[in-house]
């Protein structure tokens, strides 16, 4: 079943003041912006979504060396008209990752959507037009797949690919800003540990 992406973000139950005040200044966007949020129409803001996938056993990340930023970071991508935020999730991780199974993971308060985030986009080069600091309205999911299915690196976006321990995250990841979200969606995670 696909979910729209209004329902899923205005269904999102925060955890803190915080989480509250995110969730509603993306709805307010969302209802001023709705023919152009899903889009990259706007230059200013749209909906991605993201991803933390871990292995089986929930001790492992998998991380991509991203080309662009030139940072070991998560899966995630534009929505680019897509409603379905979680197809979304799931159509990068495949794209970024050359892994075609994974299974969403549901989290302690009984949502696939752990998280919403404001995530500010720095100026960069993209096939050698600039494009201008933005935001992206972030829906984050979390994934399971299989460690042993072979990884193949989408050399179009990513430098590298690589299975990291969770103790690891932070010296293999320089962005201090977002690695807090990838603990965050891990100790939100119930996976039965094998």
């Amino acid at each position: 079943m696909r979910t729209n992406y209004y329902a899923l973000v205005e269904e999102y139950l925060p955890q803190t003041k915080e989480d509250k005040a995110i969730r509603d200044s993306i709805l307010n966007y969302i209802e001023r912006n709705r023919e152009a949020v899903l889009t990259r129409e706007d230059p200013m803001a749209h909906m991605t979504a993201s991803t933390v996938i871990l292995n089986e056993t929930a001790t492992k990340m998998l991380m991509i060396h991203h080309r662009i930023y030139d940072a070991w970071t998560w899966q995630g991508g534009h929505a680019d008209g897509e409603e379905d935020l979680l197809h979304v999730a799931i159509k990068e991780a495949k794209e970024e990752t050359g892994l075609s199974h994974f299974s969403p993971v549901i989290s302690r308060n009984g949502a696939l959507l752990y998280r919403l985030d404001i995530l500010p986009v720095k100026g960069h080069l993209k096939n050698g037009s600039y494009v201008s600091p933005h935001l992206h309205l972030n829906a984050a999911f979390v994934l399971i797949a299989k460690e042993e299915e072979e990884c193949i690196v989408n050399e179009a976006e990513t430098k590298g690919i690589e299975w990291v321990l969770l103790e690891d995250i932070d010296v293999k990841a320089d962005e201090p800003d977002i690695t807090p979200i990838y603990h965050k969606l891990i100790s939100e995670t119930r996976i039965k540990q094998v």
